[in-house]
C-alpha cells in the first residue's frame, strides 16, 4: 500500500489522486509507531517541505528504514529539492538521501539535519518569519526583505569563536556560520556552492564584514553562491567536526526550525 503523509502547513495543496489515496495529516501521526507499523513493500510520501523531512528524521532510524520513502515537495523554501536538481510536484525518492546524516547539537539537545545547522541573520530570518506567521498565517513570507532589514536595522554581527576538526580560529563581524550538509539555505540562498552532500564532510561558510552597506551591497551574490568568491568577507572551511560559539545569543536554525536564544551549537558529521 502507498500512504500519503501531507502536512498541511506546508505551502501548496494537494493533488486530486491523493485526496483518493490513504491520506493521512502528518501533524498528528507518531512517525516512528506509524513506520513500525508498516510491512517492508509499503511506500510512504511526504507531502510537504524541508521541516517535513526534518521531522522524518528526527523520529525515525532512516538507516535503517526498508520502505521507501518519496517526497512530493510543496514546501515554501524547498532547500533540498534546489540542492538534488529537482522541482515541487512530483514524487521524488528520498531513501539515498537519508542515510548518515549530520547532528546538530543545541541548547542541551540533539537534531539530525538534511540541510543546514545555521547561526546568524539566517536565524534572525527565521524568528522573524515565524512572528510573521503568527501574526497572519497564510501571509507569503519573503526571507530575502527580512534579511535585507536585518542587516540594515535589526540583527548585530557577533565575534565567533570557530572550531573545525580540532583546529580553532577566530572571527569578528561575523553575520551568518552555518554548517552545511548541502548547498542552500533559507529558500534558495546557496551558501555553500562547493558543498556535495554525499562528501562525508560538512561546509562551514562564515561571512563576516564590519561594514553593514558592504554586508548589503554583496548579500545578493549570496543566492548565485558568488559570496565565496570575495575572500576578504567569506571563509570556507571543510570537516566533520564542528563547533561554532558567538559572543551573544542570537536564534538559529535547523532545516528552517527556529531555535532561540543560542550562544553555541555543536555539528558533526557520521
Amino acid at each position: 500500500m502507498k500512504y500519503y503523509l501531507n502536512n498541511p502547513l506546508a505551502n501548496n495543496g494537494i493533488k486530486p489522486e491523493m485526496q483518493a489515496a490513504e491520506l493521512l495529516d502528518a501533524t498528528k501521526i507518531d512517525y516512528k509507531s506509524f513506520f513500525a507499523g508498516l510491512a517492508p513493500e509499503d511506500e510512504v510520501v511526504l507531502i510537504g517541505g524541508d521541516g517535513t523531512i526534518n521531522h522524518l528524521i528526527n523520529a525515525v532510524d532512516c538507516d535503517t528504514l526498508e520502505n521507501k520513502v518519496y517526497l512530493f515537495g510543496n514546501g515554501s523554501g524547498n532547500d533540498f529539492l534546489n540542492d538534488i536538481g529537482e522541482k515541487p510536484g512530483k514524487e521524488i525518492l528520498l531513501n539515498p538521501y537519508l542515510k548518515n546524516l549530520p547532528k546538530a547539537r543545541v541548547n542541551g539537545k540533539e537534531w539530525k539535519y538534511i540541510n543546514n545547522m545555521s547561526f546568524g541573520i539566517d536565524g534572525y530570518c527565521c524568528e522573524a518569519a515565524d512572528k510573521i506567521r503568527a501574526k497572519t498565517p497564510h501571509k507569503k513570507i519573503n526571507y530575502t526583505t527580512i534579511a535585507i532589514k536585518g542587516l540594515l536595522f535589526y540583527f548585530k554581527p557577533r565575534h565567533a569563536t570557530i572550531e573545525v576538526d580540532g583546529v580553532t580560529r577566530e572571527f569578528d563581524n561575523v553575520w551568518l556560520a552555518p554548517a552545511m550538509k548541502g548547498r542552500y539555505c533559507g529558500g534558495g540562498m546557496m551558501l555553500a556552492p562547493g558543498q556535495d552532500r554525499f562528501s562525508g564532510e560538512l561546509t562551514v561558510i562564515v561571512y563576516s564584514c564590519r561594514s553593514k552597506l558592504k554586508s548589503l551591497m554583496h548579500f545578493p551574490k549570496i543566492f548565485e553562491g558568488k559570496h565565496v568568491e570575495l575572500t576578504d568577507m567569506t571563509t570556507v572551511i571543510t570537516g566533520k567536526k564542528v563547533h561554532v560559539k558567538f559572543s551573544r545569543p542570537c536564534a538559529a536554525q535547523i532545516d528552517g526550525e527556529t531555535v532561540l536564544n543560542v550562544t553555541e551549537y555543536q555539528a558533526e558529521q557520521g
